[in-house]
């Protein structure tokens, strides 16, 4: 008993760990070449919000995948508890007056409503997965 709760805390660190570093390395990139604004001057247009919103959709529901692929039970359990997480600390985020500056609203309020669907679907898509091989 106790091995499995300390695999599956393992295992949220991980994932946590894994779409942190896929969101941050993948914004760096873009800014370096150029896709998407220099952080200083924010992100305001509508393209490069939903470009974003686009890829941390994926990487949530690849994180949603990594949590089904990797706990020992209850797979979508454990993905509404990290994606209950993530979407506090985005709330927060958003809270902070500074992410107006930085950011319309809207965009933090989207990233925090996908986070547990996606969880959720990344976890289903690794059960199917795992169904036919």
């Amino acid at each position: 008993m106790k091995n499995n709760v300390l695999k599956s805390i393992g295992v949220l660190l991980l994932a946590f760990v894994v779409n942190t570093l896929l969101s941050v390395v993948t914004d760096f990139l873009l800014e370096s070449i150029g896709v998407l604004p220099d952080p200083s001057k924010g992100l305001f247009d509508t393209w490069a919000i939903v470009l974003v919103l686009f890829y941390r959709g994926v990487y949530t529901i690849f994180t949603g995948f990594i949590i089904a692929k990797l706990v020992p039970s209850k797979p979508v359990l454990h993905a509404l508890i990290l994606g209950s997480i993530g979407t506090v600390i985005t709330v927060l985020a958003v809270s902070n007056p500074a992410f107006a500056e930085k950011a319309p609203l809207w965009f933090g309020y989207t990233l925090a409503a996908i986070t547990i669907p996606c969880m959720w679907l990344g976890v289903k898509i690794q059960e199917v997965w795992q169904r036919e091989n």
